[in-house]
């Protein structure tokens, strides 16, 4: 029997029990879509293969994909927002390195120096995930899903609520004594 300790999305850690190590990435999935986290996000951020951003099951790491009002694609993880970015290949003397898509926020005061990355002047970043090169893993790939871009999650519009049948108002009871 295989453990995973999960964190809430308030912050209460539960250990799970799986069957089996194939079973693994189905019990991931099924609380990271609740915004549950299994370990610490990794300096440099999570790294997977290139030819899986399109269709990465963002429920492994309890992440979910969200389009914020100006039209940029982003992805929530434990309530902070990580902005898509397409980095160019490099092709240079001092390295070689081939293009990538990273999902990364502006770093804050209360980030650990070794989650910090230097960006150009002073600025500093904290990747949450980069998809560079590597062989495509169908195992982080949505369940059922096409390699066709996914449709990002937006708000859905407010359903109608129901008519509730009209009922008399309530009648005041007026009673002679206190009860207490």
């Amino acid at each position: 029997m295989l453990h995973i300790e999960f964190i809430t999305d308030l912050g209460a850690q539960v250990t799970v029990d799986v069957g089996s190590a194939d079973k693994l990435l189905d019990v991931q999935r099924q609380y990271g879509r609740l915004g549950w986290t299994s370990g610490a996000v990794p300096g440099g951020g999570y790294q997977f293969p290139l030819d899986n951003e399109s269709d990465f099951d963002w429920s492994l790491i309890g992440a979910r994909k969200w389009t914020n009002p100006e039209g940029e694609d982003m992805v929530i993880h434990k309530g902070i927002a990580y902005r898509r970015r397409e980095l160019e290949a490099v092709d240079s003397r001092k390295m070689k390195l081939p293009a990538a898509v990273k999902y990364s926020r502006g770093a804050r005061g209360t980030d650990p120096e070794h989650v910090r990355e230097k960006a150009d002047g002073e600025f500093e970043y904290v990747t949450l995930v980069i998809f560079r090169g590597g062989k495509r893993q169908d195992r982080y790939a949505t369940p059922g899903g096409s390699r066709a871009p996914q449709q990002a999650a937006r708000p859905s519009a407010p359903r109608p609520q129901p008519v509730a049948a009209a009922r008399p108002a309530p009648v005041a009871v007026v009673e002679d004594e206190t009860p207490f």
